[in-house]
């Protein structure tokens, strides 16, 4: 019994690392804004969205793992096998845009985390940009994966803040089982908000990146057991620490009376009266990992993705004379990224990072057919295809977002 378990654990450590990575490097600058956002804008009443979102996160991550995992090939090189290059080139072209604004997401948080601490953003963002460029271009994938890892755990820190903010847990337990009422749809900005909760919790980018990961790790079908407890546990783990981010906000901002944060340091630096210096700094230091994590990976993800669609030698195992396009990419997107951030006005930041939440939300309904039109293909999955409640909840979240999208869209007609 003793070693049966060894073997599973050690077998578990083994392909440790695609799904968890994935899951917790989307709580990033964006999805900590827009988390904190809506719990300092409307207090435990967005707590809801965590269960039905955490549900579809799951199976969505695990449908993707098992089709890297038995086709051996990232979501973009099937979507372009299967459905022509025409759509492949126009989705990676949407998606490289929408990436763009996550990866400028990412230098607003290293910007607002180490202004906490006075260190102004035209020296915190080109120095950070260069040693995220640095670890990810000069580093090797096991190296890379480790430090990943790591930073993953410290999301942990956010729990804590939760803790020291002293909410109301009833109240707050109350509102994650409690659907809200039809009278909070009619309400524009709650529902643009949850649209933002739902794409910086289930974001596009995440899909390619964790297909690309496992096709990079060369894990087989026989470990594919172990790789979707790493994909749930990692699930799990994103939505707890989203979870308690917003009942931090919610208990100190909201609660007293603080209303929306205006630039990215509001939320840590609100919490020092009220929660202490300890939640403070774990806040801080929380939202400068996450940025910093999410800044090496997002346009790492970006770069594989186009590079897999379009036929293009990709990954960090290569040097930079065989994957130029791809190293090209990366860096241009970080420099990119880090340039955006300089020059918008600091007013403008965390409007535009939810914005770039939102855009994920409304893009990933189109993710998530292509992926349901592939994974029940017989001749490309085998048995492995999906099952009838797979496809249920995929199915629904997709509807679900799109009806979600069209209110949003309807509201912003003038008279509306």
């Amino acid at each position: 019994m003793l070693r049966r378990w060894r073997t599973r654990i050690l077998l578990f450590m083994a392909v440790l690392g695609p799904g968890f990575i994935t899951a917790n490097v989307d709580n990033d600058s964006g999805g900590i804004l827009t988390y904190s956002q809506a719990g300092a804008q409307y207090g435990y009443n967005l707590l809801w969205t965590m269960i039905p979102i955490t549900i579809a996160l799951t199976v969505i991550q695990e449908m993707n793992a098992r089709m890297g995992v038995v086709t051996g090939k990232g979501l973009s090189d099937l979507i372009r096998e299967e459905f022509g290059l025409r759509l492949t080139f126009v989705l990676m072209v949407v998606l490289v845009i929408v990436n763009f604004t996550n990866v400028v997401t990412e230098f607003i948080g290293i910007a607002g985390s180490l202004h906490l601490f006075h260190v102004t953003k035209f020296v915190s963002v080109p120095v950070c940009g260069a040693l995220v460029w640095l670890m990810v271009v000069k580093g090797n994938y096991k190296t890379t994966e480790k430090i990943f890892i790591v930073a993953s755990l410290v999301y942990i820190t956010y729990i804590f803040a939760g803790v020291l903010s002293q909410p109301s847990w009833s109240q707050a337990l109350h509102a994650t089982f409690r659907v809200p009422e039809e009278s909070a749809w009619r309400d524009k900005a709650y529902v643009y908000m949850a649209i933002g909760i739902v794409g910086t919790t289930i974001a596009p980018w995440m899909q390619f990146y964790l297909q690309s990961s496992i096709v990079e790790k060369g894990i087989r079908p026989k470990n594919f057991t172990a790789l979707r407890l790493d994909v749930v546990v990692g699930s799990l783990f994103q939505d707890l620490v989203a979870w308690f981010i917003i009942v931090a906000c919610a208990a100190t901002l909201f609660v007293h009376g603080m209303g929306a944060i205006q630039v990215a340091a509001d939320a840590a630096e609100a919490m020092r009266p009220l929660a202490g210096d300890y939640a403070f700094i774990l806040f801080a230091f929380g939202l400068f990992n996450a940025s910093v994590f999410a800044a090496s990976i997002l346009p790492l993800s970006t770069a594989y993705t186009v590079c897999e669609g379009l036929g293009f030698e990709s990954g960090v195992d290569k040097s930079f004379h065989e994957a130029p396009f791809f190293y090209w990419l990366y860096t241009l997107l970080i420099a990119g990224g880090g340039a955006a951030v300089l020059m918008l006005p600091d007013a403008q930041l965390i409007s535009f990072a939810i914005l770039s939440q939102v855009l994920n939300g409304v893009l990933l309904p189109v993710i998530i057919i292509l992926m349901l039109m592939l994974i029940n293909r017989t001749d490309l999955m085998g048995e492995h295809k999906n099952s009838r409640t797979g496809n249920v909840i995929a199915w629904g979240t997709s509807i679900i977002v799109i009806g979600m999208t069209l209110v949003m869209l309807w509201g912003l007609i003038p008279g509306h």
